[in-house]
This record gives structure tokens, C-alpha cells and sequence, in this order.
């Protein structure tokens, strides 16, 4: 009787090391890592870690400014060694990838049925009538509705859950043996995330296929993956089986991340202070209705219907709701970015009747945080130009005045001073996505605005830094009396940070109320469904 060799690694990482050339620093530092085939490991740790970084250096998606050395094995194949032809192979065939933003992963102007299908032309040889038809296969598979009505749409046009399940789709087209999933959820509310993660197991057991699943989300890493890995500044500092690895933490970095919790309340409200938003049957469409349109009475469909809400000076008011219910297009249709009707009156002034170039100079006053910096930061231009902006429109500071605040501003927003010289001259492209969503918090805090809008801000950063920017706001907030319109699907930081709570679904607010009361007593099912997901212990 022979004895059974254990199954080599279908991943093998050695000693893997990224610099960067120009500046000369270490990202990576010396990686051990393997995945065995079928298993699913999570590679957690700070925004900024190199999480991302080791993963696309494995099919070798890293811009040419990196350096690259070490072994990273693929079946055994030393992928530091292919050719251009074999690495066109792996990429999509045996390697897929699902990216952190689907929405600059995917083509915005081309329908997301054909770029699937152009997949698997390219590495499966199918006509374009077959393509198409296992691209309906496949977003079946995925859990897309109406398949063929999806594949007709570009990008703009679906939901971010419905863009990441495209981009799910295009990843498992050729049947990878090797998933890497690289923060996939991170725009997603709590319970879309682990439906989410649900389908990826499913997909993941049904294909064989091993993932990497790339998070700060350590609650989904628990409930999926099989083995994690903690990472902190370029190094992977501990790697252990799942429930060990939680249960009995051995690193200080590990431990942080297990035992971080967000806590606190939003300080006190002044007895005196006065309202700064108010709205009254506020509502929203998105474009304007064609010409040939303007005879007929058949009226929008709002996306936001007959809102009222108010904000009071140093107050925080939460939205939340799932992925696609509307508190975006809140947010947008505030600042005149969509087509609204309704009152809205800010410091107590109406503004409601005011053109969109009357509007502008108040903008100053409310400031928009987005929720995917990726694509809200001009890649052209670097960050003290991106920060600088909005100083250069609405102040008449000098540069040397401009250029130390712009250097308390990215302190504020938790950039180590001694890197603020480095950090100017960078653009988007160079930093994590936890690092961007601070740059884009940092260029609307610059012009200390009356009311901020933000837009998911903490969707990017893991706990810690959550809990730093949460602290943030709040002093910020009791400092300048600051109000915030927070957007959030995270209802651990929504609590952490919000005065009171309007629960927003299909456009329609229906429950609010004081934060707490809110969440001890919810009226409506969806919002305890919501508070179910959120707190499972609550």
C-alpha cells in the first residue's frame, strides 16, 4: 500500500517582494503565501497594507514602475517567467479577477453582455451567437435578473450589485481554477455582502476553484474562508486557520483588527441651534425629459418621492437603505445634480427656486464626498492639485498659505506628516482605495463647509481606519458645528456617528427617528431586516 502524496499548491508565493522603482520603498516585503486547489484564503489588513499590491502581482497586472522579484509559482509554472503569450492565457483563463470598483473595470460604453462575451471569444474560440448565449448562461449563474435585458445594458445603467455580479461573470467565464477577488463587497450594503459572498462559495464549490479573497471585512473572512492571512505594512505578519487564527490572535496587528469596535455617540446638540436643511416634499428624476416628450402627460418616475427631512447645525443624519434604494440620488439631487421638485431651504434661506448657476457659489458651503474616489478624482492631476482646487475657486489665499493648509487638511485626514511631501506629488492611480476615499474626504473638507454630504466614506477603509475618520468627524463636527447628511450601508458606523436615522427604500423614506430608539425598536420588517444584518447579536 503506497502512501497518498499531499496535493501540491495550485498557488506558491516565495519571498515575493515589490519596490517601487522611482522612490525606491518597499511595498512587499519578502510574501509567503500558498493556496491549495479548491481553498478559499483571505488576505486581511489596513487600507495601505499591500493586499492589493500581492494580488495583482500573481498574474502580473502591476504597472511596469514596480519591481517585482521573488517566486510566485502557478501549478507549479513560474509565472515571473511567462511570455506575453502565456500570461494572455492565465489571465482570464486560469487566473480570474474580480475588481474592488466595477465600474472602472467595465467599458461605459459598451453593452456589459458584449465585454463578457468578448472573453470568451478571446480565450475560448466561440462565435459571437455562442458567446452570447453562455453569456446568458452565465449571468443565470450569477444570479443576474433578466438576463437578456441586463446584457443590452452599459455599465451606468445597473445597480453596483448588478455591476460586480457582471464582473463575477466575466471572472468564471473560462472556468478559472484560481479566483482573486479583490474587496468585492465594498460598495455593497450588509446584506447584499453576504449574498455576495454566498454566491462566490457556491460558484467557488460548483467550478473547483481556489479564491483570494482580498477584504477588511473581517465578518465576511470569518463565515467564507477556509485560511487567513494578516497583513500590515508590506508583510504578512500572521496566517493561520480560520477559527484559530479569531479565537486566539497572536500578533498585535491581528488583535487590533479582531477587537476593533466601533463605538461612541455624536456629541451633544446645542439647545440653540439652528436648522441648516430643510426639505419638503423633495423629489428627483434622473434626466430631463426630451422634447418630444413635453406634450404628453405621462409623468417621471421619481427616484426620490416626496421627501421630508431636516438637519439641525452640528447634527448627523444617517441614510440607510440597500444598494440602489436611493440615498445617492438624495444626495446629488441636494446639490442640483439631478432634476428635483419640491422646497429645500438651507440656512434657513429658500434655494429651491434658484438655477443651477445661481446655486453654484453655495457649494462652497456643501461639499460632496462620493462614494467611489476612484472615479471622482481627475487621474491627470496630483493630489495638492486635487486637494487645491476648490481653494483656488472659491478663496483668494496665497499658494504658500493654500499649500499649508492643504498639508494640515491631509494630517486631518490621517496622513502621516513626514509622507506629505511624497503624498503631493502622486496621482489617484498610486494609492488604495482606503487612500483615495481620504484624499477625496480631504478635498472637501479643505473649504469648511456648513453641511457635508458623504457618500459611503468609509466603504474603502478597514476598522481601524473607520474608527479614525468616525473620530474624526465627530471632533470636526463639535469644533465648527459642522452637520453631516451621512450615506452609509454600514449601520456600526451610521450609530457610531448619527444624531437620528431615516431609513430610505425605493426612493421613499419610511421609518426615522433618534438613533437609538431607532435601532432598539424598529417599526418597519425591512428595517429590522436591515439591523438584523448589522448586528446579529443586537
Amino acid at each position: 500500500m503506497t502512501d497518498l502524496q499531499p496535493p501540491e499548491p495550485l498557488l506558491q508565493l516565495s519571498r515575493l517582494t515589490i519596490r517601487h522603482s522611482a522612490s525606491h520603498r518597499t511595498l512587499v516585503d519578502n510574501i509567503d503565501l500558498s493556496i491549495m486547489p479548491g481553498e478559499a484564503v483571505a488576505l486581511v489588513g489596513e487600507s495601505g497594507a499591500g493586499k492589493s499590491l500581492t494580488a495583482f502581482a500573481i498574474p502580473r497586472l502591476l504597472p511596469e514602475e514596480m519591481a517585482v522579484t521573488g517566486d510566485i509559482l502557478f501549478d507549479g509554472q513560474p509565472v515571473h517567467r511567462f511570455s506575453q503569450r502565456q500570461l494572455q492565457n492565465l489571465r482570464g483563463g486560469d487566473i480570474g479577477v474580480v475588481f474592488q470598483e466595477p465600474q472602472s473595470a467595465l467599458n461605459p460604453l459598451q453593452k456589459v453582455g458584449d465585454q463578457v462575451a468578448e472573453v470568451l471569444m478571446l480565450h475560448e474560440n466561440l462565435s459571437r451567437n455562442g458567446a452570447k448565449q453562455q453569456v446568458l448562461t452565465l449571468f443565470k449563474e450569477v444570479e443576474l435578473p433578466n438576463p437578456e435585458e441586463i446584457a443590452n445594458r452599459l455599465p451606468h445603467q445597473l445597480s453596483g450589485g448588478q455591476r460586480q455580479r457582471v464582473i463575477i461573470a466575466m471572472a468564471i467565464a473560462c472556468s478559472p481554477r484560481l479566483l482573486i477577488a479583490d474587496e468585492p463587497t465594498t460598495a455593497l450594503d450588509r446584506i447584499l455582502a453576504f449574498q455576495l459572498m454566498k454566491l462566490l462559495a457556491k460558484l467557488s464549490r460548483s467550478h473547483g476553484m481556489a479564491m483570494l479573497f482580498i477584504t477588511h471585512d473581517l465578518a465576511l473572512a470569518r463565515a467564507y474562508c477556509r485560511r487567513v492571512a494578516v497583513m500590515s505594512a508590506g508583510r504578512i505578519v500572521e496566517q493561520n486557520r480560520t477559527e484559530i487564527l479569531f479565537k486566539q490572535p497572536q500578533h498585535s496587528v491581528t488583535c487590533a483588527l479582531v477587537n476593533n469596535q466601533l463605538d461612541g455617540k455624536p456629541g451633544p446638540l446645542s439647545e440653540t441651534s439652528r436648522p441648516i436643511l430643510n426639505l419638503h416634499g423633495f423629489s428627483a428624476f434622473y434626466g430631463k425629459k426630451p422634447r418630444r416628450f413635453w406634450r404628453k402627460k405621462t409623468p417621471d418616475k421619481p427616484v426620490i418621492d416626496s421627501i421630508d427631512l431636516s438637519i439641525q447645525a452640528g447634527e448627523t443624519l444617517g441614510i440607510v437603505g440597500e444598494s440602489g434604494s436611493g440615498k445617492t440620488s438624495l444626495g446629488l439631487a441636494i446639490l442640483k445634480m439631478l432634476r428635483n421638485e419640491g422646497d429645500v431651504y438651507f440656512c434657513e434661506q429658500p434655494v429651491h427656486q434658484l438655477s443651477e448657476k445661481e446655486f453654484r457659489p453655495l457649494r462652497k458651503n456643501i461639499q460632496l464626498v462620493f462614494q467611489d474616489p476612484f472615479n471622482s478624482l481627475n487621474p491627470r492631476m496630483n493630489v495638492r492639485q486635487i486637494v487645491e482646487e476648490g481653494l483656488t475657486i472659491h478663496t483668494a489665499l496665497s499658494a504658500t498659505e493654500r499649500l499649508q493648509l492643504i498639508k494640515q487638511t491631509l494630517s486631518d485626514t490621517g496622513f502621516e506628516p513626514t509622507l506629505h511631501d511624497m503624498i503631493l506629488n502622486r496621482y489617484p492611480h498610486e494609492f488604495s482605495g482606503g487612500q483615495r476615499q481620504r484624499i477625496a474626504l480631504a478635498r472637501a473638507l479643505i473649504l469648511q463647509p456648513a453641511l457635508m454630504i458623504l457618500d459611503e466614506p468609509t466603504s474603502s477603509l478597514d476598522r481601524a481606519l473607520q474608527l479614525q475618520l468616525v473620530n474624526l468627524l465627530r471632533n470636526l463636527q463639535q469644533k465648527r458645528q459642522m452637520s453631516y447628511l451621512f450615506i452609509s450601508h454600514d449601520l456600526s458606523v451610521v450609530r457610531a456617528l448619527s444624531h437620528q436615522i431615516a431609513v430610505i427604500k425605493d426612493g421613499v423614506i419610511i421609518e426615522s427617528g433618534k438613533t437609538e430608539q431607532l435601532l432598539v425598536n424598529p417599526k418597519h420588517e425591512y428595517t429590522r431586516a436591515l439591523i438584523q444584518a448589522a448586528f446579529p447579536n443586537l
